[in-house]
């Protein structure tokens, strides 16, 4: 079997951790796999005893990380990095791999810092030129990749992510339900986004079509700290803004296994996103029996297909009478529901790994 090495330093980073902690597994069986990482983060997987973990702990976008992963990465046929902070300097590994999500530091370059911008151009058009194989998550970011960089189509494949239905799923406790709603101070009804507050999350937009609903609430899961731009903005709305307080909750962390329960809780979801490459939440709305509805933009239309109600992120009026279109409309809500359900069943963690597998082999 060939010799894998991959860089797991992001396992318990959203989004990129996730797709890191559901393709793994089906690796194991495939290749001998080296795993650069915490090994305190991995020992507990029932994969752990197939894997070679090399103590790599350097943070991620620093000097030290290159250094360390020029020492570190062992000799292998093949070398993955599942984000674009690929090693600059020379490896032992044979063939390069590289996962590339999105490219919104290259399509919001006006956005960053002068620091932020060297380093997205550096590194980005590093892995596109040094890579043997460019994965992505949509047929959208592939066609970003390469709009904003000189990568060569040929080298790029898509492999879709997909949600776990063992989490995300309808509960039927009420007991439970109720639980967690009295742990957060959630309302009895409210509408839900899951994530960041990033500038191209577009939250500023939604805040300002919730000012045009009468007694609807939004529930924000996620950090409301801790972001260079964006959130500066926001906190300022809300704190001018009476009605705002008094409708928008902010739940801070939530551990992982409570995370379906308040999709469960909520009666619609909302994804206002100017940007994404995949985009899970929507997905895990669907598979909890949530309606969603959700930006026009990026690849939202093309990973929720027929399952969502699409408004124009940029049209504050348009989000705010497509929320109330389905917060009113019954027949709306359950037909929304049912083709979510099958929307969800359409992407599987099987079939993008059995992909990833297959096209490497090829190499």
């Amino acid at each position: 079997m060939n010799s894998l090495a991959i860089d797991v330093r992001m396992w318990n980073s959203s989004g990129i951790g996730t797709y890191i902690k559901n393709i793994v597994p089906f690796l194991v069986d495939n290749f001998n796999v080296f795993l650069l990482g915490n090994n305190n983060e991995i020992k507990n997987y029932g994969f752990y005893d197939k894997v070679k973990v090399v103590e790599c702990n350097s943070s991620i976008y620093s000097i030290k990380e290159q250094f360390e992963l020029f020492n570190k990465i062992p000799k292998c046929d093949i070398f993955w990095s599942p984000h674009y902070n690929v090693p600059l300097l020379p490896i032992k590994g044979g063939k390069r791999v590289v996962t590339i999500h999105d490219v919104y530091h290259l399509a919001f370059y006006n956005l960053l810092s002068l620091k932020q911008k060297l380093y997205a151009n550096t590194m980005i058009n590093h892995a596109m030129k040094n890579s043997d194989i460019i994965f992505t998550v949509s047929e959208f970011s592939k066609q970003e990749i390469i709009r904003y960089t000189k990568a060569d189509y040929k080298k790029i494949f898509v492999t879709y992510n997909a949600i776990d239905n063992k989490r995300f799923k309808i509960i039927d406790s009420n007991n439970f339900l109720e639980s967690i709603r009295k742990k957060y101070g959630l309302p009895e009804k409210f509408i839900l986004f899951v994530g960041n507050l990033k500038p191209h999350k577009n939250i500023k937009n939604l805040l300002l079509a919730l000012k045009h609903i009468n007694n609807l609430n939004l529930v924000i899961v996620g950090k409301k700290e801790g972001f260079i731009t964006g959130d500066n903005e926001i906190t300022y709305l809300i704190q001018n803004s009476s009605f705002l307080q008094n409708r928008v909750y902010f739940t801070g962390y939530v551990a992982d296994e409570e995370i379906p329960v308040i999709y469960n809780l909520a009666s619609l979801f909302v994804f206002p996103s100017l940007y994404e490459g995949f985009g899970f939440p929507p997905l895990e709305a669907m598979a909890t029996g949530t309606p969603v509805v959700a930006s026009n933009a990026a690849s939202i239309p093309e990973i929720c297909g027929d399952a969502a109600l699409y408004f124009n992120p940029l049209n504050i009026e348009n989000i705010a009478e497509n929320i109330l279109k389905v917060i009113q409309g019954n027949e709306l809500k359950n037909t929304l529901i049912h083709k979510g359900f099958d929307q969800v069943a359409k992407y599987s963690w099987e079939k993008s790994a059995n992909k990833l597998i297959n096209v490497i082999n090829k190499m």
